[in-house]
C-alpha cells in the first residue's frame, strides 16, 4: 500500500525529506508507519494528521492517504 508522507518545519531537515512515498503492508496504522527507521528520531510530541485531520497514532491508514508530520505550535 502506497502512502504520501509530508514533513513540515524542522522535521523536514530532521527526517531528510519534505515529501516521500512509503510502502507498507495492509492494513497499517499510523503507529506502524512511525516504526520505520527513518522516523526513529521523531519526537513523541509531533503533531500527526491524515488527510488534513489531526489524529493519534492508532489511526488506520488506507492506500492513497496523505500523512503530515509537524512540530507542535505554541501561541502567544
Amino acid at each position: 500500500m502506497k502512502l504520501k508522507v509530508l514533513a513540515f518545519a524542522r522535521y523536514k531537515e530532521q527526517l531528510g525529506f519534505t515529501e516521500a512515498e512509503m510502502l507498507l503492508p495492509d492494513p497499517p496504522t499510523l503507529s506502524e508507519l512511525l516504526k520505520q527507521p527513518c522516523f526513529a528520531a521523531l519526537p513523541k510530541d509531533a503533531l500527526l494528521a491524515v488527510n488534513q485531520k489531526f489524529v493519534n497514532d492508532s489511526e488506520t491508514l488506507y492506500a492513497g492517504d496523505e500523512i503530515a508530520i509537524m512540530p507542535p505550535v505554541s501561541g502567544g
